[in-house]
């Protein structure tokens, strides 16, 4: 499959919408990027220090289950990636000084695992009041450290 990239006009596609609709559709277009970086040693020094407390502020029962290591215990690389992910759409959704309670951001992984991020509540209401339409994630970790980037379309930006 070919992939059009972004630089390039719509209209050289073999859509049959006319150009100049695909050209206002382009400049209303607009993408908003967050990004993070969290130590894994943090995560694990949270959970070590406050136990069941910090992984019920901090994260959705999805996320703890999809995040457990072999015998039940959290994994903390994993949990530290799903930290940096939450961290990057705060960053996406511009919250200011609103409250948006950690787990109303939440990463799942399909049966494939590729995650998405799902937001609900307050961190839901704020994305469509900024006219978020779509969020992509990315997630890795390696050695010490765990990063997410998030991408955000924009609904009518100019």
């Amino acid at each position: 499959m070919r992939l059009t990239p972004i630089s390039r006009p719509l209209a050289e596609s073999t859509s049959t919408v006319p150009e100049r609709s695909l050209r206002r559709a382009q400049r209303r277009t607009a993408f908003k990027v967050g990004i993070d970086l969290v130590s894994v040693d943090d995560v694990q020094e949270s959970i070590r220090v406050h136990s069941g407390r910090y992984l019920r502020r901090v994260y959705t029962s999805r996320e703890l289950r999809d995040c457990a290591a072999a015998g039940g215990a959290p994994d903390a690389r994993r949990l530290a990636a799903r930290f940096a992910a939450k961290e990057a759409a705060l960053k996406v959704l511009r919250a200011g000084d609103e409250a948006v309670p950690w787990t109303t951001i939440g990463v799942r992984s399909d049966r494939f695992g590729s995650p998405s991020i799902e937001l609900t509540g307050a961190a839901g209401e704020l994305a469509r009041r900024r006219g978020l339409e779509a969020l992509d994630v990315s997630l890795t970790h390696e050695g010490p450290f765990a990063a997410a980037v998030v991408v955000a379309r924009v609904r009518g930006a100019r």
